[in-house]
């Protein structure tokens, strides 16, 4: 089963909802911590299901269980940690919270993608997430937009 993923930044509202009817999306799951902040732009939480819906016919899902805690992205964004050890850190989290059995089981039924912020997979969590599903389902295609 392929699984997008997709960052809002450096990404016009165009480009971005593009992106997301040609890879025929029905469902977005936002994996992001903070979403609802100003600085989200388009994708704040409510504006965000409203064009989904409205552009993409589209379901929005926001998935905390996939996001990291505020004390993980504070040291990654203000460089108290290093990437290595943000993604240590993330998938370490991932395990204890069991993400492969506490998911519900339909996440996934029809076409999704994970929407974080970063412009690109790298370094981003929502790259993690996906390898992390990857090694316990066997299942996933990534598939980066």
């Amino acid at each position: 089963m392929e699984v997008c993923t997709i960052g809002f930044t450096k990404k016009s509202a165009s480009n971005f909802f593009n992106a997301l009817r040609t890879a025929r999306i029905g469902r977005l799951i936002d994996v992001r911590l903070n979403n609802s902040s100003q600085l989200a732009g388009f994708t704040k939480r409510d504006d965000l299901r409203f064009f989904l819906r409205e552009i993409c016919d589209a379901d929005y899902v926001h998935q905390p269980l996939l996001a990291p805690t505020q004390e993980m992205l504070d040291g990654y964004k203000k460089q108290r940690s290093t990437w290595q050890e943000y993604e240590r850190l993330f998938l370490d989290l991932l395990a204890e919270r069991q993400v492969e059995q506490q998911l519900p089981s339909d996440l996934f039924d029809i076409r999704s993608v994970l929407l974080c912020s970063e412009p690109t997979p790298e370094r981003c969590h929502r790259r993690l997430v996906i390898e992390y599903l990857q090694s316990k389902w066997g299942i996933i295609t990534p598939v980066h937009l």
